[in-house]
């Protein structure tokens, strides 16, 4: 068989026993998981659970002390330099040059790679993530979910098949998390895999094909949202089905149905009529 058709089948991240520890502290505590290629896999936990350890761990910049990893075919330790080209990784701080444009952002990205057409991939990012109109501005000039979009869109130049999202809504007010999470669903609809952290419930819920609850090193629970929710006596179900209904209050409020990419203020109009 091919190694192409062998990809194929694989799942995109498997990990199986990973232990990790720092001095005296067990980090993690034997993880197993895996992630199926085009889906997006939600790893929630509250600080200090080790989710940022795991994704160290995948994206080679950490060694496990136990166990094995491979992402995209490649074993992290062993091909260490496949896994990174098949990679990216944007993590809670945006990695974008304030003093350059959001499109000079990409243009500097898409070069560093070698690319041909940087001027094409930049728009075509710029497009697919509602950043066109803020492509000539600096990113200083930008909202917090609109720098984090960025940031997510230059770590999509390449293709990498998988993508890790380190808590990529941490600090974001309500209107800018939602704009990332479209920005997330779209690269799922694209066939990317996405391993996002996070300990907010409703992110998960909202965006995860899959979830796995770490807690204190270990992977307690792993499944699709359904399934989770039938383990859970149904006053915490109603509890987490609730949280989502402060957002639509918040939208409610402020006058905005809630579609990503708006910015400014918005212009209420008569039921019926087109604005």
């Amino acid at each position: 068989m091919s190694m192409h058709a062998e990809q194929g089948r694989e799942p995109a991240i498997r990990v199986q026993n990973i232990e990790k520890s720092y001095k005296e502290l067990r980090v993690l505590q034997g993880v197993d998981l895996e992630v199926a290629r085009g889906s997006i896999f939600a790893l929630l936990g509250s600080n200090g659970a080790g989710k940022t350890t795991v994704v160290k761990i995948l994206s080679t910049l950490l060694q496990a002390d136990a166990g094995s990893a491979s992402v995209h075919g490649y074993d992290v330790a062993t091909q260490a330099a496949n896994v990174r080209e098949s990679i990216s990784l944007t993590g809670q701080f945006a990695a974008v040059d304030e003093i350059l444009t959001g499109r000079e952002n990409l243009i500097l990205v898409a070069r560093l790679r070698h690319l041909k057409n940087p001027g094409k991939i930049a728009d075509d990012l710029l497009a697919r993530f509602s950043l066109t109109e803020a492509g000539g501005r600096k990113a200083a000039t930008y909202s917090g979910g609109m720098r984090r979009r960025l940031d997510i869109s230059m770590s999509l130049i390449g293709n990498p098949p998988v993508i890790f999202l380190d808590e990529p809504t941490t600090g974001l007010d309500p209107q800018a998390r939602i704009e990332v999470w479209e920005a997330v669903k779209e690269l799922a609809r694209g066939g990317t895999t996405v391993l996002l952290t996070t300990q907010y419930l409703d992110e998960a819920e909202q965006l995860a094909d899959r979830i796995a609850i770490l807690h204190e090193g270990r992977i307690i629970v792993n499944g699709t949202l359904a399934e989770l929710k039938a383990l859970l006596p149904p006053a915490k179900v109603e509890y987490v089905e609730k949280q989502p209904s402060l957002e639509d209050v918040f939208f409610a409020v402020i006058g905005d149905n809630g579609t990503a990419g708006r910015t400014g203020a918005t212009t209420s109009s008569p039921a019926g009529t087109d604005k």
